[in-house]
């Protein structure tokens, strides 16, 4: 891989994930291909959250947190969703379970592009090249299992990775291959543990996370924690607080509000979006909130729809939907 290159991951890895100039950048920022696999794509919940997901992931949505949530699906479930993240980077995703006995089966598809990248040199001087495209591709195929009435639960994927990244005057593609591995255990019924080696494969390729996490799960909240550690940033950390409305008191659907706080760097003022101001969060990139609502009866048929954002200061706003049918 060519020094244009590692530049390009490297501004994608820095200016776009951790934006880390604040508290220093880790030694090995840029040092590993395949950046955008930090990005929470295909899961609202997770982002909503403060990131805070590895003991709760459970649905289509583990299947991008941690697999060994799908364990849980005891239909078939089917979701899709779409992530406008920062200067004009997009993703989109779908995830389908499959229940065989007491296995689940699942297959995810992520596909990410953004247009307009700045093309910048050796030296970081913007270049007079426009419109260069960036593209990913992500097939991810998964398999899980719960042990001792689901208070265990294994799961793992393989995936297939691809890059389309603009080098000069040619786009060049980079294929590699990762893996997942997961875990959750449910201790007592309100207390859950959970884990996750992401990015499994050649640390150079792709950024080897750990994720370690716990929650506190009741009829009416969630509180939950994650450690997060990519070999090619800083240790994170994330806190997020579900509050449940159960659909037996709303009678139509479950209703959940979720907020959560990560600790990335803050990425300066958001000028652009006066809704960010209104609510004071124009200089913080460490909160974000969002919504779910579930039905389990919508014309037989059970249904979910989340949504998440989160301020990025003078980087923008992310944010994602998710839409989810049991059948």
């Amino acid at each position: 891989m060519n020094i244009r290159i590692k530049v390009l991951i490297a501004c994608l890895t820095v200016g776009l994930l951790s934006a880390g100039a604040q508290a220093g950048i880790n030694s090995n920022a840029g040092t590993s291909a395949s950046a955008f696999l930090k990005i929470d794509a295909g899961s609202p919940r997770a982002q909503a959250l403060g990131n805070a997901y590895v003991s709760i992931a459970d649905g289509p949505e583990a299947l991008f947190w941690n697999p060994a949530g799908a364990a849980s699906a005891t239909t078939r479930e089917l979701q899709f969703a779409y992530l406008d993240y920062l200067q004009g980077y997009k993703a989109r995703t779908l995830a389908y379970l499959q229940p065989i006995g007491k296995t689940i089966i699942g297959i995810t598809l992520n596909y990410m592009d953004m247009d307009d990248f700045d093309f910048r040199d050796e030296i970081a001087q913007k270049q007079p090249e426009i419109g260069a495209p960036v593209q990913n591709f992500v097939g991810g195929l998964s398999i899980a299992r719960g042990f001792f009435n689901q208070k265990l639960q294994l799961g793992g994927t393989a995936k297939y990775i691809t890059e389309k990244l603009y080098n000069g005057s040619t786009n060049n593609h980079y294929d590699n291959v990762g893996f997942d591995v997961g875990a959750k255990l449910r201790l007592i019924n309100w207390l859950g543990l959970g884990g996750a080696i992401v990015n499994i494969g050649d640390k150079e390729e792709m950024p080897r996370g750990l994720r370690l996490g716990a929650d506190i799960n009741t009829r009416y909240f969630t509180v939950s924690g994650e450690y997060m550690k990519y070999r090619d940033d800083n240790a994170r950390y994330g806190v997020g607080l579900e509050v449940h409305i159960p659909e037996d008191l709303l009678q139509v659907a479950r209703f959940d509000v979720r907020i959560g706080y990560y600790s990335r760097e803050n990425t300066g003022v958001n000028t652009s979006d006066d809704w960010v101001k209104g609510v004071g969060l124009q200089e913080t990139s460490k909160v974000s909130f969002g919504f779910g609502l579930y039905s389990s009866e919508l014309f037989g048929y059970g249904a979910s729809i989340d949504y998440a954002v989160t301020p990025f200061g003078a980087l923008g706003t992310s944010q994602q939907i998710a839409l989810a049918i049991q059948f």
